[in-house]
């Protein structure tokens, strides 16, 4: 019984604390996370399809805020041209609120797949990351819903006399969430230059020569992205855009001059001397050396 127990206990598999694996267990592991994923999604989707009708309500406000005189007989009404359109149009309301609703659960089931194979370092930048990306991109996602009635008052505006202009369904919502992703994502990109500048890839001073033409580019890129391409909407993403965008500048000036500050650890080591690879006291040092990522 002895040599029986003996045999048992080294049979056990040895204790795995980085998380190695074969590339088998690798794909099995994400089709576990996606699977995950797909089940929070579909959940979130048959939530938007119980309270479609106050969502679909929430959506058409924007429409139904621009002037009478370009809707169909002064009521707030938008038309389809297809059998299939409604039940469409229901389809993917459910998939938008079903992915926004999930984002918790595959933004976690991603997270989780990806984590094992980082370093300390990069976990704290992803930290840092995340935690700005999805407020700023709320942000933007209600800029645009402020500024959708805005745009379309204007293009709508353009409409000839004795035209009524027949709004289908379709065509609206493709605009609407065009917007909402288009505002939510440009908000992000400051986020980007504060993160560089956390890696070390760009410095203050780099952002500092290049400030006008970003600023420019910040502009050119709002009047093409929008789908609308009015002007309103234009100054409307590009201004709060440029602001984020210092407030990035004023980030990476902290950043870089706090990291000035610091004594140089290998000033007094010669060409031919090994340098130290534990240092504590150095933010640049081989924190990674105390996580071995995931092979």
């Amino acid at each position: 019984m002895s040599a029986m127990k003996v045999s048992r206990r080294r049979a056990a598999p040895a204790p795995n604390p980085d998380g190695r694996m074969p590339l088998i267990e690798h794909i099995r592991e994400l089709r576990n996370r996606l699977l995950k994923a797909m089940v929070g999604i579909l959940a979130g989707g048959i939530v938007g399809w119980i309270f479609y009708d106050p969502i679909w309500r929430v959506l058409q406000h924007p429409y139904c805020k621009i002037p009478q005189s370009n809707r169909l007989n002064g009521h707030c009404a938008l038309t389809t041209t297809g059998i299939l359109d409604p039940f469409v149009l229901r389809l993917k309301i459910c998939l938008i609120i079903g992915v926004v609703l999930a984002s918790p659960i595959w933004l976690f089931q991603i997270w989780a797949f990806v984590a094992p194979g980082l370093y300390h370092r990069e976990r704290r930048w992803t930290y840092v990351f995340m935690g700005g990306a999805i407020p700023l991109f709320a942000a933007g996602a209600f800029l645009a819903y402020e500024t959708l009635d805005k745009g379309l008052g204007i293009l709508l505006g353009f409409t000839p006399d004795q035209v009524i202009p027949l709004v289908t369904i379709t065509s609206y919502l493709s605009y609407a969430v065009a917007m909402l992703l288009i505002f939510g994502a440009t908000f992000e990109l400051p986020l980007f230059v504060v993160v560089l500048n956390l890696a070390g890839v760009l410095t203050h001073a780099r952002i500092r020569k290049w400030r006008r033409t970003l600023v420019f580019g910040i502009f050119v890129f709002a009047a093409v992205a929008t789908p609308s391409q009015d002007p309103f909407t234009m100054l409307a993403l590009a201004l709060p855009t440029v602001v984020l965008f210092e407030v990035a500048e004023v980030i990476a000036y902290f950043h870089d001059r706090r990291k000035a500050g610091r004594p140089d650890v290998y000033a007094d080591l010669s060409d031919d001397e090994a340098s130290p690879l534990d240092l504590r006291d150095n933010d640049d040092s081989d924190d990674d050396l105390e996580d071995t990522p995931r092979s």
